[in-house]
């Protein structure tokens, strides 16, 4: 494959944001724009991909003061919410939704679904994008936390359930045995649901791996999160290699995979193109693409935002690399309806379990 167009925004008319644009490109906030007849930021046409852009979301990338109206997720307190958050501490619960601050927390909570959180709130990794905290965990897993699990995601009535869990490198394993536990848990209490999970890279121990997948999850997610070159600033303690290597091991065990990425930490459209194809490599089926948020101060920068319009045109990017789905859009997450992604590959989604059964 060539080199990857350019991306460069198509505005009907907004003359006096030229100005502002031009600052906006010097800053690495804006690809070029192309204003009507009029081309800011690039010499000519050629070798540049438009997407349409509003008037309205310019102004508001140019701005760059405050979160485009796209990402500023709207989280009212519904009855679905305080009943998910209380249920989460009566049952002494950690979600990534909250440690995390996942900006969709009030959508999905509202309609009774929560991303489950093992083996603590401690995380050993230190991931320069990542909100959950970082220090030494606080002892072993708690060995009641898959019943609990179980318990709740029966209460909640969920028929798919999300399991992710903190780093451990702390221990031998990883987390590996706890997470089998959980899916065992799941199996037992709600055996007609089915179970994606959200593991780390368990530092390249294929034998932890094969812990989890002996556990049979119908569906193993592991985020590449952003590009090579990034990995160095962003996920410090992972290899991107490595990464690929646990989806691949996954892949030729039978089991359905999925990864994820965020954009806006300065990755190009090239590096996308290149990860995707990295993937599609290795039999990953499901990518999830989202605007990186920054949680607080103190985690890395965003360096640009991306705009709707284009979000489709990574799915289709996606998609010409060989992956069979790409979920892409500002507030995607990793698990974002992650049952509806689990069933977007075209044929019915027959999980493990069931699978088992037809055998």
């Amino acid at each position: 494959m060539g080199p990857m167009p350019e991306r460069a925004f198509q505005v009907d008319a907004d003359e006096e944001l030229h100005g502002a644009i031009a600052d906006a490109q010097r800053e690495g906030r804006l690809p070029p724009v192309r204003l009507g007849d009029r081309l800011i930021g690039a010499g000519t046409d050629e070798g540049l991909d438009f997407v349409e852009v509003s008037g309205d979301e310019l102004r508001q990338l140019v701005a760059g003061r405050r979160l485009p109206r796209w990402v500023a997720a709207k989280n009212p307190l519904s009855g679905g919410y305080v009943e998910t958050r209380a249920l989460m501490r009566d049952q002494e619960l950690v979600t990534v939704c909250e440690e995390a601050a996942c900006p969709n927390i009030g959508q999905c909570w509202g309609r009774g679904t929560a991303t489950f959180m093992i083996g603590g709130s401690h995380c050993t990794r230190g991931c320069g994008f990542c909100n959950v905290i970082t220090a030494r965990p606080l002892g072993p897993p708690d060995p009641d936390e898959p019943r609990r699990i179980a318990d709740a995601a029966a209460h909640m009535g969920l028929s798919f359930v999300v399991v992710t869990a903190v780093a451990r490198d702390d221990l031998p394993d990883g987390g590996a045995e706890h997470f089998a536990a959980t899916v065992a848990a799941l199996r037992e209490r709600l055996p007609e649901a089915r179970v994606e999970i959200l593991v780390p890279d368990f530092r390249g121990s294929w034998d932890a791996l094969d812990i989890v997948v002996g556990a049979a999850p119908d569906v193993l997610n592991h985020n590449t999160e952003t590009v090579p070159r990034l990995y160095s600033t962003v996920r410090p303690g992972a290899r991107y290699e490595r990464t690929l290597e646990l989806l691949a091991r996954a892949r030729a065990s039978g089991m359905r995979t999925k990864s994820g990425i965020m954009v806006g930490l300065g990755e190009s459209l090239d590096e996308i193109r290149a990860v995707f194809a990295d993937l599609a490599a290795v039999g990953c089926e499901l990518v999830t693409v989202g605007q990186y948020l920054r949680p607080t101060n103190h985690h890395l920068p965003v360096v640009r935002y991306y705009a709707p319009a284009e979000y489709p045109a990574l799915a289709d990017m996606g998609r010409e690399c060989g992956l069979a789905h790409v979920e892409a859009g500002p507030l995607v997450r990793s698990s974002f309806e992650a049952d509806r992604v689990a069933d977007a590959v075209g044929e019915p989604f027959i999980g493990a379990a069931e699978a088992s059964q037809v055998a």
